[in-house]
């Protein structure tokens, strides 16, 4: 198979795609970006690809007390979001990209109650992550780079859940056979999180967080990251290529109250 068109969906200028285009490129994927921050239109259907990538960025997946939108492409992507999953596109949301999937199928996203999650962290893979073609090879106790401060406090109706900690539940689901959201990133690089430092200084003072450590912290933690999402993004890439089966897979994960894992 040719290399696959891929719709990367940029929705914020300091969180770009980064390591995890590298990845997927290299692993047969060919990337259309829209850097829809910067007013490039998204398509109107997703015919002629065979991915979507949704990244992360700062707005709000859930409206405003006026009613808007966290930016205004976020209707229109949220269409997108709901066709991936209805004509079976591979899809990866990371972090706002994955609240934004959640948030397109009925689930619910808020500010969490828990406040920002900042650095590097462990989650737990769930059983049933098992019998996921992207999980299965995940350790138990994947390495993660958390930067947020709202959570999915509701995973749609039918979603799987995959990993999870204690304060943030929802770490990673799915939708549908094809479609896949995470609350962390995989893309950093240490220059993205140096950015993320310098423009975040008010949150890391709250959390007391010397920001020398912090950059240290993250530099340590980026080749466990590496080893275990690079293989995660080639996985992803070989679904979008049909090289990778999700036949049978459904797309109910039981009920939602769900015991709490990891950290």
């Amino acid at each position: 198979m040719t290399d696959a068109r891929t719709l990367v969906v940029e929705n914020d200028p300091t969180d770009d795609v980064r390591r995890l285009g590298g990845w997927l490129t290299e692993a047969g994927l060919a990337l259309e970006v829209c850097r829809a921050h910067a007013g490039e239109p998204l398509p109107d259907e997703l015919d002629g690809y065979a991915a979507l990538v949704v990244m992360g960025g700062e707005q709000d997946a859930f409206a405003g007390s006026d009613g808007a939108p966290g930016a205004p492409w976020f209707p229109k992507l949220e269409g997108l979001l709901r066709k991936a999953v209805r004509y079976g596109v591979a899809t990866l949301g990371v972090c706002l990209g994955g609240q934004l999937l959640a948030a397109a199928h009925g689930g619910l996203v808020e500010r969490s109650p828990a406040g920002p999650e900042v650095g590097p962290a462990l989650v737990a893979k769930r059983d049933i992550a098992e019998r996921d073609p992207l999980w299965r090879e995940v350790p138990l106790l994947p390495d993660v780079l958390q930067w947020h401060r709202d959570e999915i406090t509701e995973l749609p109706v039918g979603a799987v859940l995959l990993a999870a900690s204690t304060r943030y539940p929802h770490q990673a689901f799915r939708m549908g056979a094809r479609a896949w959201g995470l609350q962390f990133h995989i893309e950093c690089d240490l220059d993205m999180i140096r950015e993320w430092v310098a423009d975040s200084a008010a949150t890391l003072d709250a959390l007391e967080y010397d920001p020398e450590l912090v950059i240290a912290a993250f530099d340590r933690a980026l080749p466990d990251v590496e080893e275990a999402w690079r293989p995660f993004a080639h996985r992803f890439a070989a679904v979008a290529r049909g090289e990778l089966s999700t036949e049978g897979l459904t797309g109910t994960g039981g009920p939602r109250q769900l015991p709490l894992l990891g950290q």
